[in-house]
């Protein structure tokens, strides 16, 4: 089964999501957004993933599915996941650490 992005987002704006856009878009990869203002569970997803609800929340995911393929590392309680590199998730990443993670995964060259 092939992988895909699936962005955790949500419908109002945020500066992390209009980075990860830009650099999505920037590179044509594509990816499925899930809105946590509108999907109860996606919202608990996150919570649970970050601690947080921490939006732009992007996953490596099987084809279809909501969840990433594999847990992503642990973080410390209460440390913000901001940026960091989780193998399968990453949240709230600048232009840079995005496109790093993009590329560990083969989406960009």
């Amino acid at each position: 089964m092939s992988r895909e992005l699936v962005m955790y987002t949500r419908t109002i704006g945020c500066p992390y999501v209009s980075i990860a856009k830009r650099v999505l878009g920037r590179h044509n990869v594509s990816y499925r957004e899930i809105y946590i203002d509108k999907d109860p569970l996606a919202r608990e997803r996150v919570k649970d993933w970050t601690g947080f609800l921490s939006v732009p929340t992007i996953i490596l995911a099987e084809a279809g599915s909501d969840v990433p393929v594999e847990a992503p590392v642990t973080l410390p309680d209460g440390a913000s996941p901001q940026g960091i590199d989780r193998e399968s998730m990453i949240t709230e990443p600048r232009d840079q650490q995005l496109e790093a993670w993009l590329q560990k995964h083969g989406f960009i060259a």
